[in-house]
């Protein structure tokens, strides 16, 4: 028994002060913006689309309006399994449409075939998702980074629509991971967590590294790690938004989630001993990309799982040889990173309603941790149907 509680309050104490602490940092997060730049580099903006025939024309076509010189910049569709009406709207916008016909689609393989398709005449490569929107001077600020140095960037990735309580959460969900895993990381000194989209690349770079790449599910991850391996510092861009749908149904949810644990695990199993050897070599930027993040658990699991085991060890306290107070102090860190995280705009009748959906989802997270065998075998897609250009920013 004492051996299940040592495990138990030792992973939760990793995982309460991990969070509580870069939140804390976070809330020192500098935002300045990078000064402008007299260098105008040359910009593809790579926007794989599979099967998106009722986003990518609109997003495609917001993308080609950028604040930045046209002769500059080339937004490029990777078209895979796109309908023919769809191909024909492409080919009237301003942009390069790259056909893709894989047996096994995936955003690697559709990077790469772009990327050798249009050629090496540009400084940077941008990522897009098929339903992303970008604010109208994304390119100029990015192209302003990469003046003072940066060769990597994550922009912040802020909700397109708010529609529902499950898209509400999931826009919560995504505002805390970019307070904690990219401010908290900048202030601490470590690198932003990739997205898998809304993400700059000095191009040559990104070619490099994704050329040998057979990644299925969250290639982000192993491009995050082949950076810093390169000794590349992965910079936090807040000023610089980047608009994504959020999920607004509870099965594609569980779809969506179900790629990212699959390929979260299988990457902690890949670089695992990889890491632990980075982490003896000084390498804690690697180390926490490699091991750190992904040994944990999704967050509304953790916080799912901490107040059972609370409960637990206050109706058991006579059997235990830890006191339950431990437990409540776990709480009381994880639910101050919560508030530090979570943004002002955000705090409404709305945000009652999509709490009511945690325990539900805790759930589903919960079994889905027991049904990933194979998961990151076949590229799980996830659906978009909203097209809003100007959302508000949260």
């Amino acid at each position: 028994m004492i051996v299940l509680e040592i495990i138990l309050l030792s992973y939760f104490t990793f995982v309460s002060l991990y969070a509580f602490i870069l939140s804390f940092a976070a809330l020192f997060y500098n935002n300045k913006s990078a000064p402008q730049s007299t260098e105008k580099r040359r910009i593809a903006v790579l926007i794989p689309s599979y099967k998106e025939d009722q986003v990518i024309v609109s997003v495609a076509q917001s993308a080609s309006k950028q604040n930045y010189p046209q002769d500059k910049f080339d937004v490029v569709v990777i078209a895979d399994s796109l309908k023919d009406s769809t191909m024909e709207l492409l080919h009237k916008l301003p942009i390069r449409v790259v056909k893709a016909t894989f047996e096994k689609s995936t955003k690697v393989k559709a990077l790469n075939l772009a990327m050798t398709t249009i050629g090496d005449d540009y400084d940077c490569a941008l990522i897009l998702d098929a339903d992303n929107i970008m604010e109208p001077d994304f390119l100029n600020k990015m192209n302003n980074y990469f003046g003072v140095g940066y060769k990597a960037v994550q922009a912040q990735r802020s909700a397109k629509n708010k529609n529902n309580p499950m898209a509400f959460l999931d826009g919560l969900s995504e505002a805390i991971n970019n307070f904690v895993y990219r401010q908290g990381h900048v202030v601490v000194g470590l690198s932003s967590s990739l997205i898998g989209s809304g993400m700059i690349f000095e191009y040559r770079t990104l070619k490099e590294i994704l050329l040998p790449l057979d990644s299925i599910g969250g290639f982000d991850r192993e491009l995050e790690l082949n950076l810093i391996k390169r000794k590349i510092k992965i910079h936090y861009a807040k000023d610089t938004v980047v608009y994504d749908e959020k999920v607004d149904s509870t099965e594609v949810f569980e779809k969506q989630r179900t790629r990212w644990l699959s390929s979260q695990f299988l990457y902690l199993k890949k670089y695992f001993f990889d890491g632990w050897i980075g982490l003896l070599k000084g390498k804690l930027d690697y180390f926490n990309s490699s091991i750190l993040k992904n040994i944990q658990l999704p967050r509304v699991v953790n916080l799912g799982l901490l107040f059972i085991f609370t409960i637990t060890s206050f109706i058991l306290s006579a059997y235990l040889h830890f006191s339950p107070i431990i437990w409540l102090v776990f709480i009381a860190l994880n639910f101050f990173a919560v508030l530090f995280a979570t943004p002002k705009s955000f705090y409404s009748k709305e945000m009652v309603k999509s709490l009511l959906l945690v325990p539900g989802l805790f759930f589903k997270m919960f079994m889905l941790l027991f049904k990933l065998k194979g998961a990151n075998k076949t590229f799980i897609h996830t659906p978009h149907s909203h097209t809003t250009e100007s959302p508000n920013q949260p």
